[in-house]
């Protein structure tokens, strides 16, 4: 099917018998109960749970969707949408609740789309990452918002500048042929983080997650990694500087899928600024450290893309119901770009799985892990591949496959023990730096220790 063809055909898939749903902003007291109102309208394939809180005490509450709700199923993909970082970018927020009522009243009527999605997909959506910086901006409401009143959390800290600086890490150790992936946190990096960038970071390491998006304002644009470029010298100036990842093409097309799926955001030019496709990459438009979405690539198996939906960072209820109609069919549709690929199990000769074995595809110099039940994603363009699944103790293995257009092919790996060498075998064979080791031997102390998406 022609690409321009495709969000049309979703569209209208999603137009058959959709619900009329209530267009306002939503108040921390009210997001609760919008929450909650779903979950007792579809008990059956919802959960609410909270990561932690914020500064003031507030839930980081997350809406799950799934046929068995609390449960991680083999081989059954985890999703994520985290709205509201800066707590004065309200569209995402909005966004996330009218998704959240729209998925429910639609699998109630027995929408196939939604009934496939939910029933094959784990997806948890997270309206608010910044819920005190959020009731900071709404006091004063869309009319007389400040650009930055409320983008902070309550200690005045830009939460997407406030994870661990991995993208450093991973410039020092790809000099020496070093890993950029699951790099290790740097030491003590608990007391460098807020509350709330602290609770995501255990949230994503809980989860096997391996597709997100993050929900922004003050542009319209779908951003992609690495937002970090590595010349770092001139800080006072922003860089363009064009910083693509192993998977390039790959996250061109994650962004392309939600681009065009969008009403505008792919003719380019929006809020006075051209991106072609509507996408770019992050350090291309300008250099920013310590961003969420590179922490995600580079610590954990998710592929994450920043959405810049609105030009106004504090809309007017009056153009919520626009602004959802614009972005209906793509925020479903990206959901579904979790189904590409490979994907398989990892498991012993009596088939048990193996947790944290690596799944290695060459020409793609970025791996990722097996679950904790053995089962794993690899998100990948069409194509033929070499792929490889090592864990310690066992033989790799290695095998070719071929990814199509549509579902993801499966690709299971059964590896037989290693041979136990006496110990004058292991002397001669030596060791391998361990990530950690190779933290502390290429980064300073001083890294160790610790406008605008």
């Amino acid at each position: 099917m022609a690409r321009w063809l495709r969000p049309l055909v979703g569209a209208l898939l999603l137009l058959e018998g959709a619900a009329a749903l209530s267009f306002l902003h939503h108040r921390y007291e009210e997001l609760v109960q919008a929450l909650f109102r779903v979950q007792s309208q579809c008990p059956y394939v919802t959960r609410i749970y909270s990561i932690g809180r914020s500064v003031e005490g507030r839930h980081l509450y997350v809406l799950e969707f799934s046929d068995f709700p609390g449960i991680h199923e083999p081989l059954e993909p985890e999703f994520k949408y985290v709205g509201n970082m800066h707590g004065n970018e309200v569209l995402g927020r909005e966004l996330l609740l009218q998704l959240s009522e729209f998925l429910c009243e639609e699998y109630r009527r027995g929408n196939e789309r939604i009934t496939r999605l939910i029933h094959d997909t784990r997806i948890h959506i997270m309206p608010s990452m910044n819920p005190d910086g959020y009731e900071v901006a709404a006091k004063q409401g869309p009319d007389s918002n400040g650009y930055l009143t409320g983008r902070n959390n309550a200690n005045g800290v830009d939460l997407n500048r406030n994870f661990p600086d991995l993208n450093t890490l991973m410039y020092y150790s790809r000099e020496i042929s070093g890993p950029n992936h699951h790099i290790p946190l740097p030491d003590n990096w608990k007391s460098q983080v807020e509350p709330e960038t602290l609770a995501v970071i255990q949230w994503i390491s809980s989860y096997n997650f391996v597709l997100s998006a993050n929900l922004h304002g003050g542009a319209v644009v779908a951003n992609y990694p690495y937002d970090k470029s590595q010349d770092q010298r001139f800080r006072s100036h922003r860089r363009t500087v064009n910083t693509p990842t192993p998977d390039d093409k790959l996250f061109q097309k994650l962004a392309k899928t939600y681009s065009y799926a969008h009403s505008w955001m792919h003719r380019g030019w929006n809020c006075g600024d051209y991106f072609a496709d509507g996408i770019t990459n992050g350090a291309s438009w300008y250099s920013l450290s310590k961003g969420m979405q590179d922490f995600n690539y580079l610590y954990t198996n998710c592929f994450e893309i920043t959405l810049e939906l609105s030009c106004n960072k504090f809309p007017p209820k009056e153009d919520l119901e626009r602004q959802w109609m614009a972005n209906r069919e793509a925020l479903v549709a990206f959901i579904e770009e979790v189904h590409q690929g490979i994907k398989g199990m990892v498991s012993d000769e009596n088939n048990n799985g193996i947790a944290g074995a690596v799944i290695s595809v060459q020409g793609i110099s970025h791996d990722i892990t097996s679950g904790d039940m053995g089962d794993y994603f690899r998100l990948l363009l069409p194509g033929t591949y070499t792929v490889t699944a090592s864990a310690e103790g066992y033989q790799p293995l290695t095998v070719t496959t071929t990814v199509g257009p549509a579902a993801p092919s499966l690709v299971h790996f059964q590896l037989k023990q290693e041979m136990v060498r006496k110990p004058s075998e292991h002397k001669a064979s030596g060791t391998r730096m361990s990530n950690k080791a190779l933290q502390k031997k290429v980064v300073p102390r001083a890294t160790r220790r610790g406008t605008q998406r």
